[in-house]
């Protein structure tokens, strides 16, 4: 059963071990049971989704893109050169961090694939759960495999199929991308429609919502995918949220009324969340961003919390400049300029490079306690406080009653607009509409004060396709999306943007799959190019 799964590294060998006498038989007795193995494969998939953590699907996706950098500052952060070959695109099979996220998200597979041949046993009715709630219950863990599969083909393209808990170890071959991609597709066409509609109740498990964001995303990036074109199917995905049909909180989502709802300590309940993760401090399951996105412990005394964090993740120069000074999102989703104790006037001092001197974060990665303040630095030459950084979740101050009860958001309405924009857009050669500009617009408007928005707001115009990736780069920074957006762009090989100039190959694209799962599983093909 899935709470008892000891998943082994290979991708496909996910027989069980039991640890006592406990079994599927005498488990499950109860309808909280069966809640209990059918969302164990979600709680699993915080560990490789969500901002926590430096070795998951959120680390490659944001690392290797145009707007985010682990840079080396100083004595700090070098880490075997790991971002540095992220950052550069040059990774190799040996990855540690890619080796981690290979097994974290199969193994939320093993515990789909678990979950579901338990639960087609159970009597359910005994239970007192009808035919419409269990097959609402099988049609979360078809749908979150899907989800699952999606990522994984993301990162790897060409990738096994497994949907069954092996008996003995067995070695399954790799499937070409474009039978993945059947395989997604088939599994949410058939299950999300048998989701219930997303409510309060359902916060923090796959709603119809959610699974409808799936395939908009699915269709969105069906031409990268397979090369087959699904704007339409994308643009009615998109419709079934936005017209309500798929439910939202509060009946219909809808869009935030401004830039800090969605992402409070209070968006438990947030107007456009569509899918999200139920973190919660006072519930014991806190939504720790702080380690990878904060600075060092000074930042306590500047936002009055009582976490620091490793000084890890900042935004790469060119990313902080393509917001202009107008834009609130500048001044609301990032830490940047002079750092103060929380309510004074009274700096914060550095503890590195810029030891009893005030903190100043910086839009450069140099080292201008050297003497550098012209050159374009590198990945090398970072210091405490360079780059902007990271304030779009604002966990309240420690006085707060909701502090740090934050819901991580998986899927927002915004995301649906733009998608919709996107694929208008696409059908119609690259061409934005006024429907495109309206979706779009109705989402950036939030960004400008009114006196500003006249010149802010895009026309058919000026909402060009190259516009509509950059301002998809600065509505949704830090939210794990940007490499899947520059790959359909066709950005991510042939892009320059700081310190980084383009490979030229297409190889790059997808990560190899790592030697030690093919040393394991000979059946496993390695991608083109590694």
């Amino acid at each position: 059963m899935a709470g008892l799964i000891a998943v082994t590294n290979a991708c496909t060998n996910l027989d069980e071990t039991l640890y006592s006498e406990l079994n599927k038989e005498s488990f499950y007795s109860s309808r909280l049971e069966v809640m209990q193995a059918a969302l164990r494969p979600f709680t699993h998939m915080q560990a490789w989704l969500a901002p926590t953590g430096g070795n998951g699907y959120y680390y490659h996706a944001e690392l290797s893109a145009d707007q985010l950098a682990w840079p080396q500052k100083g004595r700090h952060g070098y880490d075997g050169g790991d971002h540095f070959r992220q950052h550069y695109h040059t990774w190799t099979s040996n990855e540690g961090r890619m080796r981690t996220a290979w097994v974290l998200m199969w193994t939320g597979v093993g515990y789909v694939n678990s979950a579901l041949a338990d639960l087609n046993d159970v009597d359910y009715a005994a239970l007192g759960i009808s035919d419409e709630e269990m097959a609402a219950i099988l049609a979360e863990l078809h749908v979150l495999r899907a989800f699952h599969y999606m990522k994984i083909m993301e990162l790897w393209g060409n990738v096994p199929i497994a949907t069954e808990v092996a008996d003995e170890p067995h070695n399954l071959p790799t499937r070409p991308r474009e039978e993945v991609f059947e395989f997604i597709q088939t599994e949410l066409e058939t299950y999300v429609p048998q989701l219930l509609p997303y409510s309060t109740e359902l916060t923090g498990r796959v709603s119809a919502a959610a699974g409808y964001a799936m395939l908009a995303e699915l269709y969105l990036n069906a031409e990268y995918f397979v090369g087959r074109p699904m704007w339409d199917e994308c643009i009615a995905a998109c419709d079934k949220i936005i017209n309500g049909e798929a439910g939202g909180l509060g009946g219909t989502p809808r869009l935030a009324d401004n830039l800090t709802e969605t992402f409070s300590n209070t968006n438990q309940q947030a107007s456009e969340s569509l899918f999200q993760f139920a973190y919660s401090r006072q519930g014991g399951f806190v939504f720790d961003w702080g380690g990878f996105f904060m600075g060092y412990d000074y930042m306590r005394e500047v936002l009055d919390v009582g976490y620091g964090g490793w000084n890890a993740f900042v935004v790469i120069p060119t990313a902080f400049d393509a917001y202009a000074d107008n834009d609130l999102r500048k001044a609301e989703w990032f830490l940047f300029g002079p750092q103060y104790k929380y309510g004074t006037n009274e700096p914060v001092l550095g503890t590195e490079e810029w030891a009893d001197q005030p903190i100043v974060f910086v839009n450069s990665i140099r080292r201008e306690s050297e003497g550098d303040l012209t050159s374009d630095g590198s990945m090398a030459e970072g210091e405490e406080n360079s780059g902007a950084r990271f304030h779009k979740y604002k966990s309240g101050r420690l006085s707060d009653p909701n502090y740090r009860e934050n819901h991580y958001i998986i899927y927002r309405l915004t995301e649906i607009y733009f998608n919709k924009a996107e694929a208008i857009m696409r059908r119609n050669g690259g061409t934005a509409t006024q429907e495109a500009v309206d979706l779009v617009n109705a989402c950036r408007e939030r960004a400008f004060v009114p006196e500003d928005w006249p010149e802010a707001q895009y026309t058919t115009a000026t909402l060009t396709m190259d516009e509509l990736l950059a301002e998809r780069g600065r509505e949704f920074i830090f939210e794990g999306k940007r490499r899947t957006d520059i790959i359909r762009f066709g950005r991510f090989t042939d892009g320059s943007w700081w310190d980084h100039e383009p490979t030229n190959d297409p190889n790059k694209e997808i990560y190899p799959i790592p030697h030690t799962q093919i040393a394991m599983n000979p059946n496993l093909e390695q991608n083109p190019g590694y």
